[in-house]
């Protein structure tokens, strides 16, 4: 038996929806549900009860739910424990970051903090936004960095992590200009001659954000989408090809926009993004990694001013 297998069990516990669960699990649904029935092998008895829509579980699947998340707590502990038995662990800081932001936000970030918060012993593990979350909860790293949108704000509950404000930043549309500097294609579009549109892959935190933006528009956008990856910066490097227009964080295209190799694609779709640090509230202050509880605290005193 996975412990992977749990966590996919958790999460259609909780979801009620197989596809659902293997979006946010990044797997196909098929895999997802072999996965299910794997641990039913395993268990030797059904765990959902698939007549019923949205699913169900069944009072044996209810059972192994409330043990899976006891058993997925200890592990997660345990393994945070066993960490902090290295001295080398205990210096290091362990940041999970989403891609944009490792890039653009992140190195200038932490040279900015030499002065007040001294030097700092970091290791970066850059992920998606889900998973950069989900190392949060299952306690794979200390710190999270991540985007915070009003329309998507990121699901952790205040009881169980607290959050300093270090930024901001806006996400805008972004196109290659032409031999006059003028956008070669602009928003919103013409219902005729959509605008070819770079877009996020489905679940992208961004994806999310522009979907809610264009939703919110004071007139129809036409965007026909031509390419979706989930890294801002590959939509960049198709945007500076002249493939299309791409929502883009203005920190990830300064340096383009000031060269005239990117130029705005229009007006009146931006939308305002907070960047935020999160970490889980130690349950026992004396016994939290040293060096992070130091970082925290300057952090704060820094914030606070």
């Amino acid at each position: 038996m996975e412990t992977k297998w749990l966590e996919d069990f958790v999460s259609l516990a909780e979801t009620r929806s197989f596809s659902r669960s293997a979006q946010l699990r990044h797997v196909t649904q098929p895999a997802f549900s072999r996965r299910i029935q794997s641990l039913e092998a395993w268990a030797g008895t059904d765990l959902v009860d698939r007549s019923s829509y949205p699913t169900r579980l069944t009072p044996a699947g209810q059972t192994l739910y409330e043990q899976a998340l006891e058993m997925l707590q200890t592990l997660n502990t345990t393994r945070a424990t066993l960490r902090a038995h290295t001295a080398a662990a205990q210096d290091v800081i362990e940041f999970a970051v989403p891609h944009t932001l490792a890039f653009t936000f992140f190195p200038a970030w932490l040279s900015g903090l030499r002065e007040t918060c001294g030097p700092i012993k970091s290791r970066l593990i850059a992920l998606n936004v889900h998973d950069a979350v989900l190392r949060l909860v299952e306690g794979s790293c200390d710190l999270l960095i991540a985007y915070h949108h009003v329309d998507q704000p990121i699901q952790l509950d205040a009881a169980r992590y607290e959050m300093l404000p270090l930024g901001s930043d806006v996400l805008a549309p972004f196109v290659k200009p032409d031999g006059q500097g003028r956008p070669l294609y602009t928003v919103p579009g013409q219902a005729g001659a959509p605008a070819p549109y770079l877009a996020y892959a489905p679940g992208a935190y961004l994806g999310r954000v522009v979907d809610s933006l264009t939703k919110r528009a004071d007139r129809p956008v036409h965007l026909d989408r031509t390419y979706e990856t989930d890294m801002a910066e590959g939509l960049k490097a198709m945007a500076l090809e002249g493939h299309g227009i791409a929502f883009l964080p203005t920190s990830a295209v300064r340096s383009e926009v000031a060269a005239g190799r990117l130029v705005p694609a229009g007006e009146g779709l931006q939308a305002a993004l907070d960047i935020r640090l999160y970490r889980a509230r130690p349950a026992d202050s004396t016994r939290s990694k040293r060096a992070v509880q130091v970082f925290w605290d300057r952090l704060s005193d820094l914030v606070g001013r």
